[in-house]
């Protein structure tokens, strides 16, 4: 039963890092820089965890479906965003290091284009 769990966790990783993969920047960056983020938390078993990044990854997905720009999706407070995003999930702790680097890559992603140019009125 352990090593079929376990089976079943990776596949669920590479699935989701798939999924991420296939986003078109700076979706993918703004994932990449999320998930960054809140590996350096400790969240609940890995369950909680694939769920909480799967959720991710359909958010994601929807946006780059829809080219909501980044600051949609994000705001202007990355870390209050991520830190409302994750409420739904085990709490952890945060580094500080790690909400400034998170916040320094979705302003870079945000400036570098957020899909909005291609967006329909």
């Amino acid at each position: 039963m352990f090593i079929s769990r376990m089976i079943g966790e990776k596949r669920r990783w590479w699935r989701y890092q798939a999924r991420v993969k296939a986003l078109p920047d700076p979706y993918r960056s703004t994932v990449d820089a999320i998930e960054r983020y809140l590996m350096t938390s400790e969240r609940g078993d890995g369950a909680g965890w694939a769920e909480m990044l799967e959720d991710l990854a359909d958010l994601f997905e929807r946006a780059a479906a829809d080219r909501t720009p980044i600051r949609e999706i994000v705001g202007e407070d990355p870390e209050e965003f991520v830190e409302v995003f994750v409420q739904n999930y085990p709490e952890g702790q945060w580094i500080i290091r790690e909400r400034d680097r998170l916040t320094k890559t979705i302003a870079r992603a945000a400036r570098d284009g957020s899909g909005d140019e291609k967006r329909s009125v």
